[in-house]
């Protein structure tokens, strides 16, 4: 059996997951990062988009919005705004999410209504993408 560390996962409105795994992959703003048990501790940055997780030699896959991971000697947290597993998506909301997005980006708007309005594009579309990679598997 691989080297496993503990991992919570917890959002403003739920612990999303608690307990052992063995890889974690997932996007940050400088791209896809790994972490396997014994990683060097620091606080990374978390981005819209996957979280790939390795559950007793089985990789599982969740949606995360923004957030951070503290990884320490032997465990790692995550604290997220969302977090949703495939089976939680649902799919015609994330892309009427996205049409609203696309639609206010044609529009005239300040420069904070911009980023609002690309981050609400950038969480229905990974959405879509957790919720499209799953359906192919």
């Amino acid at each position: 059996m691989l080297n496993s560390f503990n991992l919570d996962i917890i959002t403003p409105e739920r612990q999303f997951f608690s307990g052992e795994i063995q890889s974690l992959i997932m996007d940050t703003p400088d791209g896809k990062r790994g972490v396997l048990a014994g990683h060097a501790p620091m606080v990374i940055a978390l981005a819209i988009g996957q979280l790939d997780m390795m559950i007793d030699g089985k990789w599982q896959t969740a949606f995360t919005s923004e957030g951070f991971i503290e990884i320490a000697p032997g465990r790692m947290n995550i604290m997220a705004q969302t977090v949703e597993w495939p089976d939680e998506i649902d799919t015609r909301r994330a892309k009427e999410a996205g049409e609203r997005a696309k639609e206010r980006l044609r529009q005239k708007q300040s420069l904070n209504e911009y980023h609002t309005t690309m981050s609400s594009l950038a969480r229905a579309m990974a959405r879509l993408r957790v919720k499209r990679n799953i359906n192919m598997d």
